[in-house]
């Protein structure tokens, strides 16, 4: 008889060792092996799945290509009934599709599953004026009931609402149990048309020691659910903590077992919200979706280019607009740079939503090449709307904000900057230029500055006559 097996396993890389470290001998962490023990019943069943198949049991498991019928699974999709979502899927869920969600605790994770739930319901009664077939699972292993209902009520409370509470009906069932093989059970007997886990870390399962959330639990629970939602073809949402590090918390076999990895970024301070793709078996993975947090909840952001446009109609010292891509989707945005007199014997160069490294090499270039005396002044740049840049092609804007705050001179009106800048003070073109040109015009901006017009960026301040003596500041 096969005898319980026992090993320790490092809760920051999954590593297995035979016995207790005090570091582990892959990723070099101190304190991190937990041990695991796997009963004496469950080895004795997997060896004797592995050992004892038939011969009919092994044929069914082989499948020649030429048996293989060509399937229309992804492109048969079924929609979220918030567009941002079914973006960043790639157009909407796809059957038996598993999406891990993650997110900083308080971001909104719950919430915009909450949402969709409420969403599928309304675009599910307009179609068909009735849910009475509806039957959506909610996994509620962080929140009681109770707490949930108070979620959905604010959202009903919502002025744009168009159905009540007593419309939900049975559709949506809460599942209160942690145990993963309870849940198993669950979805086998009722087979519900969506399943949200909130949250994948406060599963576990009786045939494994350790605490629930541990690298191991998180491993095996994930396998079970995954098995089983595919089997049955049901959408899955699984709802994942993530590190100090800012990744998904557990192993990172985690990861490739879903189809999925979504991650929903944003400041507590902010109301932004971006919901970006990491990993997706069934669409693109440089999509993002735009979500504006409310009281009632997250609203879609349908047209992003106003909310990060500040002075649109009017010239303004240090402001300038630019056009960066996010995915697939141009979004037009406003940089604003103060420069003045520093005091320090080193300047300082402060940015929100602009990486320091670009900060330094703009300064550097436009004092090398534009003749502009920013060894003297602090620079302070920032984006409009709590945004943050990280492509090069926004380079050009940020540099003429620099030069116009810098000579007390106001960028003419109606002009947008796409460009990326080189070390010798050339102006490179952008990629996808075209689709970035035709959001400028469409948004109303009359010129557009690019790689077409100038060829490097002392010619261009010249042009637009900042290259003056500076303002006294």
């Amino acid at each position: 008889m096969a005898k319980a097996k026992s090993l320790f396993r490092c809760q920051n890389c999954a590593a297995t060792f035979p016995k207790w470290m005090g570091q582990c001998g892959e990723c070099g962490s101190w304190n991190t092996l937990v041990e695991e023990i796997t009963p004496a019943e469950e080895t004795t069943r997997r060896l004797r799945t592995n050992n004892s198949l038939s011969e009919e049991e092994i044929s069914k498991k082989r499948v020649v290509f030429s048996q293989v019928k060509r399937s229309n699974a992804a492109k048969q999709r079924f929609s979220t009934s918030i567009g941002e979502l079914d973006r960043v899927l790639g157009g909407g869920l796809v059957e038996g599709m598993v999406v891990l969600l993650g997110g900083e605790p308080g971001i909104g994770k719950s919430t915009l599953l909450t949402q969709m739930i409420l969403q599928i319901m309304l675009e599910r009664k307009k179609a068909v004026k009735k849910m009475d077939d509806l039957k959506i699972f909610y996994v509620a292993g962080e929140e009681s009931p109770s707490q949930i209902s108070l979620r959905i009520d604010r959202f009903l409370d919502n002025e744009h609402n168009t159905y009540s509470r007593e419309e939900i009906g049975e559709s949506l069932v809460f599942i209160t149990t942690t145990d993963a093989d309870e849940l198993n059970f669950l979805i086998k007997k009722e087979k519900p048309d969506l399943l949200i886990v909130d949250s994948i870390q406060s599963l576990s399962t009786s045939f494994l020691t350790g605490a629930s959330g541990s690298v191991g639990q998180i491993r095996e629970v994930a396998d079970r659910i995954i098995n089983t939602v595919k089997a049955f073809g049901i959408p899955t949402f699984l709802i994942g903590h993530i590190t100090k590090d800012g990744v998904i918390a557990g192993p990172k076999v985690f990861e490739h077992m879903v189809d999925t990895v979504l991650l929903l970024e944003g400041e507590r301070s902010d109301q932004l919200r971006i919901l970006r793709s990491l990993k997706n078996r069934f669409g693109a993975t440089d999509e993002v979706g735009l979500f504006q947090s409310e009281d009632y909840g997250l609203r879609e952001i349908s047209n992003p280019s106003e909310l990060f446009l500040e002075n649109t109609n009017q010239m303004v010292t240090g402001a300038a607009t630019v056009c960066l891509m996010e995915g697939t989707r141009p979004l037009l945005a406003e940089v604003q740079a103060l420069v003045v007199k520093s005091q320090l014997a080193m300047p300082r160069r402060v940015g929100r939503g602009v990486d320091l490294a670009r900060i330094q090499v703009l300064s550097a270039v436009l004092q090398k090449h534009a003749q502009l005396p920013l060894a003297f002044y602090d620079i302070f740049l920032s984006v409009a709307g709590g945004f943050r840049i990280k492509e090069a092609s926004v380079d050009l804007g940020l540099a003429v904000s620099i030069a116009s705050s810098l000579s007390g001179k106001k960028i003419p009106q109606s002009t947008v900057f796409i460009g990326e800048i080189g070390l010798l003070g050339e102006i490179r073109k952008s990629p996808y230029f075209e689709r970035r040109a035709k959001e400028a015009r469409r948004l109303g901006f009359e010129k557009i500055i690019s790689r077409e017009t100038h060829r490097d960026i002392r010619s261009l301040l010249k042009d637009l006559n900042l290259l003056g003596k500076e303002k006294q500041l």
